[in-house]
C-alpha cells in the first residue's frame, strides 16, 4: 500500500495557493510514498538482474570473441581487437556487479571487466556511468570499449572537461557514459 498524495494540490494553479509549508509537505509526502516502495522495487530489481546475469555476461563474451581481429580506431589510432573475457575476468565482473572490490594488477583486463557489470546494468535503462581519472582515459575506453557495447545495441557517451553543456546533456542520454572524477 502506497501512501497516497492529493493530486489536486499538484495542479499548476492549486500550487500557486499553497504556501511554503504545504509545498514542503507536498514533497515530504511524495518522498514518504517513494520511500515506501523503493527498498522493494530495488530488492525485485537486484534479483532480476542477478537471474540474467550469467546468461548476459555469456553473450557479452561471445560478442568480445566475434569481434577478434576487427580493427577499430581509438583515439585516432588504428588497433585490432584480440580481447576475450577469461574466466577469471568473469568472476572479477560478478564481484564488481555486487558491489564487491576486484584488485587487478595493470595489464590484466580492467577495461574489458568492467564491460560485463556496465553491460548488465545497463539494461536498466537509468544510464551507467564508468568514471576514469582523466580525460583521456575517458575518452580511450568509451571509443575503444565501445565497440564492444555498440556491438550489443548499447549507445555510449564521452564526457570531457571542456565540453559545452549541450553536448554533455547528449552523452548522458546514453546507455554508458564516461568520465571523469571531476
Amino acid at each position: 500500500h502506497f501512501p497516497s498524495l492529493d493530486t489536486a494540490s499538484l495542479q499548476p494553479a492549486a500550487l500557486t495557493r499553497l504556501s511554503l509549508e504545504d509545498k514542503k509537505a507536498v514533497i515530504d509526502r511524495a518522498r514518504d510514498a517513494w520511500n515506501a516502495i523503493e527498498p522493494k522495487f530495488a530488492a525485485i530489481e537486484r534479483q532480476m538482474l542477478e537471474d540474467i546475469l550469467p546468461e548476459c555476461y555469456a553473450v557479452v563474451k561471445n560478442a568480445a570473441r566475434r569481434m577478434v581481429g576487427q580493427v577499430h580506431t581509438v583515439c585516432d589510432t588504428p588497433i585490432t581487437w584480440n580481447m576475450v573475457h577469461f574466466d577469471v575476468q568473469l568472476g572479477g565482473g560478478i564481484a564488481l556487479h555486487r558491489g564487491m572490490i576486484a584488485e587487478m594488477a595493470t595489464g590484466e583486463g580492467k577495461t574489458l571487466v568492467r564491460t560485463l557489470p556496465v553491460t548488465v546494468n545497463a539494461l536498466t535503462g537509468r544510464g551507467v556511468h564508468v568514471i576514469t581519472v582523466n580525460d583521456y582515459l575517458a575518452r580511450r575506453d568509451s571509443e575503444w570499449m565501445g565497440y564492444l557495447f555498440k556491438f550489443l545495441g548499447l549507445t555510449v557517451g564521452c564526457i570531457q572537461n571542456d565540453q559545452p553543456p549541450h553536448l554533455r546533456r547528449a552523452q548522458y542520454q546514453c546507455d554508458i557514459t564516461y568520465g571523469t572524477n571531476s
